[in-house]
């Protein structure tokens, strides 16, 4: 089955679902329009509400201001956690128009062959490492502000949830946690314990009623992720199959338990977005039967690997001219569709 990455170039929100709908037929999701706007920027979209949070819309900037009441701040957002009232950490129409599009879809026509609904969420680190506060500190670093963080996203994925089940209460949902910031861990620059990471992370995993993704368009350690709560890793198969093929043991026991794969094998995004011009179905599936062959030649079995297989873009689409965008979500389709015709027809 084919799904992607939250966002696309698009500015016309109909255009935008119906590039999902059209290509996405058992797993969309709602597409995320940073081209509309900076409030749907991936580090704006989700910060509603977060304890300390300012966004400066006439200078495209985002920050923690710990000048302000942080602790109250957040006693506020506890209590919304703990009563569970998600609607009070709502993602507003105007962070994210494709979201509320994709829901009046929805409800407008069945589209029975969906098996589930995906939704996404920036990640923790991400957030944290990359949104500082006025003194230029991360806000990880911050006990309050890091708290803040990871309940807040965990609040908005249970937000969407909630609003997938009011439209279609018959289907599961995917929330990917999507953190490129990952990549890091374990440098210079992020200071953090390998067991404090997945903490974080189950956090948010464990809120949702659903299945859960993490996305990673880049190295990163494969085998942290394996060993948190997600059900789906996701992974730029393009680039960095040999990576992932580098933890077997780690992905054998995450596939053991039922984990599933999703491999970003359309290349799309930074820093070539023009690759996919390249590239056909037939040469995509060649390259994603060698990723796949790499996991197979340490062990794993190639029909586990199959049976538990999603086909993704590597990485979002926003960056993508509007056609190149459209050519990855073709190619995503016509890849599941080949895969499934060869392997289960």
């Amino acid at each position: 089955m084919a799904t992607a990455i939250g966002s696309v170039p698009h500015t016309d929100v109909d255009a935008a679902c119906r590039l999902v709908f059209d290509n996405l037929r058992d797993i969309p999701m709602w597409p995320q329009l940073p081209n509309l706007g900076f409030k749907e920027n991936i580090y704006v979209q989700c910060t509603e509400g977060m304890p300390g949070i300012v966004v400066d819309e006439a200078s495209n900037r985002i920050y923690f201001d710990t000048t302000r009441d942080i602790v109250g701040e957040l006693e506020v957002l506890y209590g919304h956690y703990i009563n569970n009232e998600i609607d009070r950490l709502a993602i507003s129409r105007e962070h994210a128009q494709g979201l509320y599009r994709f829901l009046e879809i929805l409800k407008e026509d069945r589209y029975p062959d969906i098996k589930m609904l995906k939704g996404h969420i920036v990640g923790p680190i991400t957030i944290g490492f990359t949104v500082s506060d006025q003194n230029k500190k991360p806000g990880f670093y911050d006990d309050v502000l890091r708290e803040g963080i990871v309940k807040t996203l965990a609040m908005k994925a249970k937000f969407q949830v909630e609003k997938f089940k009011e439209v279609r209460p018959d289907l599961p949902a995917l929330i990917f946690i999507d953190d490129p910031y990952i990549t890091s861990i374990g440098s210079a620059f992020v200071s953090l314990d390998r067991d404090e990471v997945i903490k974080y992370f189950n956090e948010i995993i464990d809120a949702v009623d659903g299945f859960t993704g993490i996305h990673c368009c880049a190295n990163t350690d494969w085998s942290l992720l394996a060993q948190t709560n997600v059900d789906v890793i996701s992974f730029d198969a393009y680039d960095y199959s040999e990576t992932v093929a580098l933890y077997p043991a780690e992905i054998k026991s995450f596939l053991d338990r039922g984990g599933v794969l999703a491999w970003g094998i359309v290349p799309s995004g930074l820093p070539t977005p023009e690759t996919v011009a390249g590239e056909t179905t037939e040469s995509l599936i060649i390259r994603l039967e060698e990723g796949m062959q790499l996991l197979v030649d340490k062990g794993i079995d190639k029909e586990v690997l199959i049976n538990q297989a999603l086909i993704t873009p590597s990485c979002g689409t926003g960056v993508m001219r509007p056609d190149l965008a459209e050519r990855t979500f073709t190619l995503a389709r016509e890849i599941s569709e080949a895969m499934r015709a060869k392997y289960f027809d």
